[in-house]
């Protein structure tokens, strides 16, 4: 079995590294990478830190109550069209951790991506 953080290393080693490393949809497209150098001269290079914006820099869409036994991939898939989306209702509910937003009643914020504004009242 691979290890996922030995994976991630060799892929951020890779030759030609740029920030598009990482897909248009990904949550870590466009996060630059630093070089941190350790005492024995080991070179390992990671993701900075990804800022999560504000819930109130995205456009409300709608909002979805959570029922019994729903999961966020699912619900993702629903209204954003890709499971692999759950980051995005995370950000826009504060949520760290996406089983937080799995609670049942839980009423969940579903909104464009951060920056898109939406259609002006007519």
């Amino acid at each position: 079995m691979i290890d996922p953080n030995e994976a991630l290393q060799k892929m951020l080693q890779s030759p030609g590294l740029s920030l598009t490393v990482f897909p248009p949809t990904s949550r870590y497209y466009g996060i630059e990478t630093a070089v941190l150098e350790t005492a024995d001269g080991e070179k390992i290079i990671y993701l900075k830190r990804r800022f999560v914006p504000s819930p109130e820099r995205f456009e409300l869409l709608q909002e979805h109550v959570v029922t019994q036994g729903q999961r966020l991939d699912n619900i993702t898939a629903q209204y954003l069209g890709d499971p692999e989306q759950f980051w995005r209702i995370c950000d826009a509910n504060r949520a760290m951790r996406p089983e937080e937003l799995e609670e049942f009643g839980r009423r969940l914020r579903i909104t464009l991506p951060e920056g898109i504004p939406g259609i002006p009242d007519a």
